[in-house]
């Protein structure tokens, strides 16, 4: 089964005027991202407003993907929703398409008890080759998926690892405590990446890698170095950007800092908006004070 690296991205889908996909600065995104270093791409997920694409949408971006990226990292495509029947066929026909992997967030809305996260996930790992990682987002989907359950579900051959996301040390330590070795859990959180290190987790799966996926690359790597304290210093350095691209939902901040920085990556679908001026504003304010661009105008067309 393929590995999928310890240093993985979501990526945003960026759209024309009309909001069609654009293709173009797609793959501008993506090149910047994998010369920065990251390992793998996560495809139509949150950050990639998959709760606003067509299946066809999604299974073009993936034959995309794959073809223009396929041989430099594997591509992972988000096929969790929060119809376990309509996850399957999603799963089955992102299977057909290419992709190397797929992510499985946890039903959002109906609020499903443990034991139905548990059939949930397994029956749709169970319909797939591909290996699959789990996302516990409860923040976005109003549960989340606890680590007894997570450790019978990585007894499915197949569920190799999971993006937690719910931003709760002691949560996470418990899951590492519970799960076995061989299941790679990563940090969803760009901002608890060291201390998420720390104790143990595989991996970061990120969204600031978008903007700054050097640092983030560097700031693993000198841990991994056991040259902590530079660790802590790039942390603590990096830390205004890896907050203020939360500064409104995820993808909007992701959106503004591409945009800003130069990648014509368009606004987001309804029922998101663009941030309000005063969000855009800081989110340049903090950009520039790092130094990722060197003017913090921000156009009109990047706020409502």
């Amino acid at each position: 089964m393929k590995e999928f690296g310890r240093y993985l991205s979501v990526i945003i889908t960026p759209f024309h005027e009309d909001l069609t996909i654009n293709y173009d600065s797609m793959r501008k995104v993506a090149r910047h991202m994998i010369d920065g270093g990251v390992e793998g791409l996560i495809v139509a997920a949150t950050g990639g407003e998959s709760a606003t694409m067509k299946l066809e949408e999604r299974i073009a971006l993936t034959r995309f993907m794959k073809k223009e990226f396929g041989n430099e990292v594997p591509i992972i495509v988000g096929t969790g929703t929060n119809n376990t029947e309509n996850s399957i066929a999603t799963t089955k026909a992102i299977e057909e398409a290419g992709a190397d992997g797929v992510l499985l967030v946890s039903p959002y809305y109906n609020k499903p008890n443990q034991e139905g996260l548990y059939q949930h996930f397994k029956s749709i790992a169970e319909s797939t080759a591909l290996p699959v990682l789990l996302y516990n987002v409860p923040g976005r989907t109003g549960v989340s998926i606890q680590p007894a359950t997570v450790a019978r579900l990585a007894q499915v051959p197949n569920i190799v690892g999971m993006k937690d996301a719910a931003g709760n040390m002691d949560n996470l330590t418990q899951l590492l405590r519970t799960v076995p070795e061989q299941f790679h859990v990563y940090t969803g959180d760009d901002n608890l990446l060291i201390p998420a290190m720390a104790i143990g987790v595989y991996g970061l799966i990120s969204v600031c890698a978008q903007v700054i996926p050097v640092q983030l690359r560097d700031m693993m790597k000198a841990f991994d170095e056991h040259r902590t304290e530079d660790a802590a210093a790039m942390h603590r350095k990096w830390f205004p950007v890896l907050d203020v691209m939360f500064i409104a939902s995820n993808p909007v901040p992701t959106k503004v800092a591409l945009n800003l920085m130069g990648y014509n990556v368009g606004k987001v679908r309804l029922p998101l908006t663009m941030p309000s001026k005063g969000q855009a504003e800081e989110i340049a304010r903090v950009l520039k004070a790092a130094g990722v661009i060197e003017s913090d105008a921000v156009p009109e067309g990047l706020y409502v």
